[in-house]
């Protein structure tokens, strides 16, 4: 580790670190920030405690210049599944960063100190990280902000209501010359950044970053056997739990072209390195009613550094984003080499982690529509936690309704098989039948007929089932049905 600039051009690792350049060099590149941080750089404030992004005592603040330079945009990120090589370019801020020159705490330790919500201490760091986080996007948060912030932080040894008091009067203490909310656009952290950005791809033993899309898709070519990595929110947990040893891996998460959310007439086109947060955001944009569904999908540090694409690519039978974007009619941008094609994603899962991918053939993007007018939309998630938990069930619903009838009827659900599916015989049970509670019976008597569930430590088999169809009353109620509203709660808790 070093600091020398000319070191650089070797196949080394770039980032920032208390207003320092750290040179990493000869490290494993499964090599993670939180074995980085406590066996190299001996920062053992950061803890380890689950070692697969769900509990958050490995919490640390990621930093990353915008294209334009004007800023740097910093997130919460679990630091024991992301790999070292991916923080290259960036500013990484650990709890230890947080203390002023003089000594004194950052106004969110003061805060944890004076409202009695430090803990024993393997978890508090973390508790900071995912507080100091929110407090450079907003120092005074409402309370709904800081549950959200902490939801991915699970150890609570001294209550709820202390941790959660702290983070609203962070606000309250004098504004942190060291890390104050100017942080954002002071010119020395943006000056650092600048100065390790890179123009070529990184390129070390076992590990490759390109820059562009053409040299992705020219190294999958040639390599079709590498491991194509984007989040790691899942690949992480192969190294961490698994103890696999990985094949070569393409790092996407430096692509610009694979960076982009755009929108025109027939949708939004979100690329296959956009993070779970902003790919959410912009769904939720253009469904509100999703809003909820997008908040309850993992945690702020796993949104931060996993994405969407990444999450379809995983194909996982239980995965919370696949049901209702099948319902949406989403399709899949796919490239190898120069040839790209587009495939509509209820036909991409082939069987249990069998999809519609070539050799050497990547996701570019994922498409999701505009909304329909008239159609009714609504996707709903059922787990043992509400937060940062996986699902036992998870629904999705858009349905058509016209003069008292249903004229167009999808829902999928996640869960109930080996894939994400559509529920075609409740469909069909639905289409064209009044929009009544008789109807809505028979088409939940008929998602049995579509699937036949197993059992495991989530659910057993008549659970999941009972719990698709009373989502599907729920969603009858929500929208119009004929005996209102007034029945949703008890549909929501006969359903978990």
């Amino acid at each position: 580790m070093g600091t020398d600039k000319r070191e650089s051009a070797g196949n080394t690792v770039r980032f920032v670190l208390d207003g320092q350049v750290v040179i990493a060099s000869d490290l494993s590149p499964t090599m993670t920030v939180l074995q980085y941080l406590r066996d190299v750089a001996h920062r053992t404030g950061t803890k380890e405690g689950c070692a697969e992004g769900d509990c958050g005592a490995c919490t640390v603040v990621l930093g990353e210049l915008a294209q334009d330079g004007s800023h740097v945009s910093y997130r919460a990120v679990n630091s024991c599944i992301r790999f070292l090589p991916t923080i290259d370019g960036h500013e990484l801020i650990t709890v230890e960063s947080l203390q002023a020159n003089d000594g004194s705490l950052h106004p969110v330790q003061q805060a944890m100190v004076d409202h009695h919500a430090s803990q024993c201490g393997f978890c508090t760091p973390g508790f900071v990280m995912s507080l100091f986080a929110l407090y450079l996007q907003t120092a005074r948060p409402s309370r709904e902000q800081v549950v959200e912030a902490l939801s991915g932080n699970l150890c609570r040894c001294t209550g709820y209501r202390p941790i959660i008091e702290a983070g609203c009067r962070m606000g309250s203490y004098a504004m942190a010359e060291h890390w104050g909310q100017e942080a954002a656009r002071s010119t020395d952290r943006r000056d650092a950044l600048r100065a390790i950005r890179r123009d070529d791809a990184l390129v070390l033993a076992g590990f490759y970053s390109p820059r562009t899309t053409e040299e992705l898709a020219t190294v999958l070519e040639r390599e079709p056997g590498a491991l194509v990595l984007a989040g790691g929110t899942d690949i992480g947990l192969w190294v961490t739990k698994q103890l696999r040893h990985l094949p070569p891996i393409v790092y996407l998460g430096e692509i610009t072209d694979l960076q982009q959310v755009r929108s025109d007439a027939s949708g939004l086109e979100i690329g296959a390195a956009v993070s779970l947060t902003r790919a959410w955001a912009a769904i939720a944009s253009m469904y509100p009613q999703l809003i909820e569904l997008a908040q309850r999908f993992g945690s702020p540090p796993v949104r931060n550094s996993g994405t969407l694409c990444g999450n379809l690519a995983n194909g996982s039978p239980i995965g919370d984003s696949m049901p209702v974007l099948i319902t949406l009619d989403a399709e899949l941008e796919l490239r190898r080499g120069a040839r790209t094609r587009r495939v509509p994603l209820e036909r991409f899962y082939l069987g249990y982690q069998r999809k519609d991918l070539e050799s050497g053939e990547f996701i570019m993007s994922v498409r999701v529509p505009l909304p329909r007018p008239g159609h009714l939309v609504a996707s709903y998630k059922v787990s043992k936690r509400f937060d940062q938990d996986i699902s036992a069930v998870c629904a999705a619903f858009a349905v058509q309704v016209h003069e008292g009838r249903v004229c167009a009827a999808r829902m999928a659900f996640g869960g109930l098989a080996a894939i994400p599916a559509r529920a075609r015989t409740a469909e069909s049970a639905l289409l064209g039948a009044p929009w009544a509670l008789d109807s809505i019976e028979t088409a939940a008597a008929a998602v049995a007929t579509d699937f036949q569930p197993l059992s495991d430590l989530r659910a057993s088999d008549a659970y999941r089932l009972r719990c698709a169809g009373n989502l599907l009353r729920r969603f009858y109620f929500e929208h119009g049905g004929a005996m209102g509203a007034t029945r949703t709660a008890d549909v929501v808790r006969a359903s978990v």
